[in-house]
């Protein structure tokens, strides 16, 4: 893992990305109120553990560097998904505060930011790694992993729209394609695949090996997030739980309508979407008489011991650290938040 601070310098390492962008903009010649707005969007996390593991060593200063560059990246390009799907959600608050377009001097200029910190990924990888041996891999890694997470919002959305509130196009099988697109991509699989692109590890067999275990892994860990959203405590999670009012195509509803009688499907056509206290107890009362939390505890012990299993099956021979996937499951697996 990365060494005792690494966080602190992960964070020190993106004032100089904005400030980069900045300069970008102003050679533009755009006003100085325009850059005063873009300086309001910075967020970031890191793939920096992937790179230290592969290497099984410290991080040189550059290699650090980069591989934060790498993480902060990854982090806009997730800034840039949410919101863009907080808008199209109709959401109103994103982990505990009001969404950025439903700030009142914002609103849909939201649209733009959200498409500006998208094409600041592209600036900044060129910036950084337009001379690295696998500059046109990271570049096009990136825009498949958003075509790809597209196609599962596009999913998503066409499967549970906003204007009307039905359990008919639901299934567990759609349900999965939306996961795999719209979350086990650019979560689970891009960081580790940056890493072994920037390091020049990669090859079609280990990319193939990480694709399998990490798609898996993402599954597992929005299934979790889902049983979570209704059966979580609030107060760990720290958001409020609204799947059920969201009409979400979530795992506990496709897994409820998968075992429930006729009288509990009709319970669920008419509370499923709908925003009132009374319709979300309903359906959560037959989530339970259905007992999906021991539904889901067989589930999760079967997706871990899968997991375990290609893990340790992994060929190290081909640039690949069985560390790099127990680390994410460590992180995952009897999560409460």
């Amino acid at each position: 893992m990365t060494t005792k601070g690494s966080r602190e310098d992960f964070e020190a390492v993106f004032p100089s990305l904005v400030q980069h962008v900045l300069t970008q903009a102003k050679q533009y010649g755009v006003p100085d109120s325009t850059i005063e707005w873009f300086e309001k969007l910075n967020r970031g996390l890191s793939v920096v553990d992937t790179g230290t593991i592969l290497l099984n060593r410290p991080l040189n200063d550059l290699e650090f560097h980069d591989l934060s560059v790498l993480g902060w990246v990854v982090e806009l390009l997730q800034a840039h998904f949410l919101v863009h799907d907080d808008i199209m959600d109709y959401s109103d608050t994103r982990r505990g505060q009001p969404c950025w377009y439903k700030l009142q001097e914002v609103g849909l200029v939201a649209i733009n930011d959200g498409t500006m910190l998208h094409s600041c990924i592209f600036m900044l990888l060129k910036s950084r790694f337009r001379s690295h041996p696998a500059y046109v891999q990271l570049v096009e890694l990136f825009h498949e992993t958003t075509f790809q997470t597209l196609l599962g919002q596009l999913c998503d959305l066409d499967t549970a729209p906003h204007e009307t509130v039905g359990l008919d196009q639901f299934s567990m099988e759609r349900y999965l394609c939306i996961v795999k697109h719209k979350t086990a991509y650019y979560s689970f699989y891009l960081p580790v695949v940056l890493a072994l692109y920037y390091l020049q590890y990669a090859t079609s067999k280990n990319l193939r090996q990480a694709r399998d275990i990490l798609l898996q892994m993402g599954e597992y860990y929005q299934i979790q997030d889902d049983y979570l959203d209704v059966f979580g405590d609030p107060g760990v999670l720290g958001k409020a739980a609204t799947d059920i009012q969201d009409n979400k195509c979530s795992w506990v509803i496709n897994e409820a309508l998968s075992r429930c009688s006729g009288s509990q499907r009709q319970i669920l056509e008419e509370c499923y979407g709908q925003g009132d206290e009374v319709s979300v107890m309903k359906v959560k009362s037959v989530f339970k008489d259905l007992d999906l939390q021991l539904v889901y505890q067989e589930l999760e012990q079967e997706y871990v011991k899968e997991l375990r299993k290609k893990i340790e099956a992994v060929d190290e021979s081909e640039g690949l650290d069985k560390r790099v996937f127990e680390s994410f499951l460590s992180k995952i697996y009897k999560r409460e938040q």
